[in-house]
């Protein structure tokens, strides 16, 4: 029974950890402006983005479980060792200290702390942020605990008390809206969390503090990590729903001029009173700083593991943070205008990734993957560019492409010519190998 109770507490703590981890500020206000803008068919809309968002989430961790390896390398090793060394490093970096991270404290700032102390420096708040962060990274075994036992119920506590009390006294009536295609701004909107990266980052951590915890075999750890991520993946479906919910009840009108993050503030303000500032405060506190201590702790991981232990974990968690104060001062603006580019680029690859590693047993030419995730990434690559004004219009003429998927047809060409082409004696032996294993 004491074991029962114990397996049970594991779960409920490290899925709050990867609940906290996933539900950033950018979570905290896409659904909300979904909900407004689809009325009546915000169920839809939420579905659409929870499946875009979680369930891709989802699927990457569980294709780093079947692949044997759980370990961003378990993805991108069959794209070969000095382009998954560079993809995976690109990866960390926005992930970590080139953007996730500082754009937790730039957040906090400009939409917890600003409102109530607008005369406070972003210097000065982000040596406290990032102090307090530092603090609890420091030791990666304590992580998983910090966060699951101690910062993620205060954010549950908060943000379901916000929604209990929109749930009680909705704002207004949920109406019809038109001119919105409620499926597609959904799939854009979890698309743009880009969750599925901090999955395959922050499944490090994970696995670490499962083994603390006493799952030491593979069949205990992949155990709890799915159940875990299960318990995770249904407080985040009561979450955004009840978020999504919100943003419908302000649909009959006097909220439509407001942008994505003051209509959160308008939606608490109006539920709470004078009194919602300072609670939308407190939520996007909690909401960033646990995704900034469980990406810094991960993102260490991952460097560790990459440098072969040749840099200490407690050397790097330092540098990030350090790094990531300083980029924190730019503003969210700046931070994403640099970043965006390079993660629509990394994006695509690691989806394709995710997909044929669960054809991991099936596959027996790397060259698939190679091909697949290469024209992946120059479809990706031309959209970028189309955005700096180059003449590549024809991306916008390609299947799914208002989906931000244009990559999907040219992904599935690129595998099916790398099919045909025949892999060399030493990657043959490699891929052999593999597959023994997998078997």
């Amino acid at each position: 029974m004491k074991e029962k109770k114990k397996g049970m507490l594991d779960i409920a703590v490290i899925g709050m950890a990867l609940f906290a981890t996933f539900f950033g500020a950018g979570n905290l206000i896409f659904p909300p402006y979904l909900g407004i803008n689809a009325g009546s068919d915000w169920f839809i809309g939420f579905l659409c983005f929870f499946v875009a968002d979680v369930g891709v989430a989802l699927a990457a961790i569980f294709a780093m479980i079947k692949t044997g390896d759980i370990s961003i390398n378990g993805l991108t090793g069959k794209l070969g060792r000095v382009p998954s060394f560079i993809m995976n490093i690109l990866v960390v970096l926005c992930i970590g200290p080139f953007l996730c991270i500082p754009r937790t404290a730039a957040t906090t700032f400009e939409m917890g702390v600003m409102p109530i102390f607008p005369s406070i420096s972003s210097w000065v708040f982000g040596a406290i942020f990032f102090g307090l962060v530092l603090l609890f990274a420091i030791r990666p075994s304590g992580v998983i605990d910090v966060i699951g036992k101690f910062f993620t119920p205060a954010l549950v506590a908060c943000l379901l008390g916000l929604i209990v009390v929109g749930y009680l006294h909705p704002i207004g009536d949920i109406v019809v809206t038109t001119n919105f295609d409620t499926a597609k701004e959904g799939v854009l909107s979890g698309y743009q969390t880009m969750d599925v990266l901090v999955s395959i980052v922050f499944i490090i951590t994970i696995v670490s503090a499962a083994h603390s915890k006493g799952y030491t075999d593979k069949k205990a750890t992949v155990k709890i990590i799915t159940q875990s991520s299960f318990f995770a993946a249904f407080a985040l479906f009561i979450v955004y729903g009840g978020l999504c919910f919100l943003g419908a009840t302000t649909s009959a009108g006097g909220f439509e001029n407001y942008n994505q993050s003051i209509l959160l503030v308008a939606i608490t303000q109006k539920l709470i009173g004078n009194y919602g500032i300072l609670i939308l405060g407190i939520i996007v506190f909690f909401a960033c700083i646990t995704t900034a201590i469980g990406l810094v702790s991960s993102c260490a991981s991952v460097f560790v593991e990459l440098t072969n232990n040749k840099i200490s974990y407690t050397k790097i968690v330092i540098i990030e943070v350090i790094f990531s104060y300083i980029i924190s001062n730019f503003g969210i603006s700046t931070i994403i205008s640099i970043a965006g580019p390079i993660l629509t680029l990394l994006y695509p690859v690691i989806l394709v990734m995710i997909f044929l590693s669960f054809f991991a047993n099936k596959i027996k030419n790397n060259n698939i993957y190679i091909g697949a995730a290469a024209m992946a990434l120059l479809a990706s690559g031309a959209d970028v560019l189309l955005g700096y004004g180059l003449p590549f219009e024809f991306v916008k003429s390609l299947p799914l492409a208002t989906f931000q998927c244009g990559w999907v047809l040219p992904a599935i060409i690129g595998g099916i010519i790398g099919k045909f082409i025949p892999m060399s004696e030493k990657a043959l032996l490699a891929s052999k190998t593999e597959q023994a294993d997998l078997a």
